[in-house]
């Protein structure tokens, strides 16, 4: 669904498959519907749209901003990083292309959620004995992140250490193939989302 009715808020989810839900088994599993069903618990008339693509990396944005911007956003909701780590993307660049694809979503006076890289030292493929060093890259990644996005007048989701230490201490919040999140996972992480999205959605511009 699309529309143009002013008092509805457009919610738009970007980014890789965090964003899109790989591991749930049904739609309202997802980051994307939680996080619209809180919204409009909050009041809000939502028109979701969920742009993600498995695999995408932080080069990938643009295109996804671009259709997001077609459609026209209110709120956007990034989630990226995990396989800029796989693929050893430099902290630099990625958090360049991050910064970019979050101001052009501002520039269009949309307010912008970003859950930055994730800790993938928790991820049980991880040898032990490399785990500390995972999780330290991972959250120097994470970081550069946040400050582009800070830079770039976006909002960052303070989670990446509560999501963490959930994740490593319950493996039921991994789905089978012991990366992505299961439907319970996915709950987790929603939650910890919600307040900071909320947050964000409160601070809409006027009607348009």
């Amino acid at each position: 669904m699309t529309t143009s009715d002013p008092t509805v808020l457009r919610f738009h989810v970007l980014g890789d498959s965090l964003a899109a839900g790989v591991g749930c088994t049904r739609a309202e599993e997802t980051l994307g519907h939680r996080l619209a069903r809180a919204l409009r618990a909050a009041g809000h008339g939502v028109d979701l749209r969920v742009l993600a693509v498995s695999g995408a990396r932080s080069a990938d944005l643009a295109a996804q901003v671009r259709t997001s911007l077609s459609a026209g956003v209110d709120l956007a909701l990034v989630v990226i990083g995990a396989n800029d780590l796989t693929s050893f993307v430099p902290s630099a660049v990625g958090a360049g292309l991050v910064h970019d694809a979050v101001a052009a979503l501002r520039r269009a006076d949309a307010r912008v959620v970003v859950a930055t890289a994730p800790d993938l030292g928790v991820v049980s493929h991880v040898p032990p004995a490399y785990r500390g060093l995972v999780s330290s890259i991972s959250g120097q990644y994470a970081g550069a992140q946040g400050d582009a996005v800070r830079r770039a007048g976006g909002v960052v989701a303070p989670v990446g250490a509560q999501l963490s230490a959930r994740f490593a201490a319950d493996r039921s919040l991994f789905s089978a193939d012991r990366f992505h999140p299961s439907p319970a996972g996915y709950a987790v992480i929603a939650s910890a989302l919600e307040p900071t999205v909320t947050a964000a959605a409160e601070h809409r511009l006027p009607a348009r």
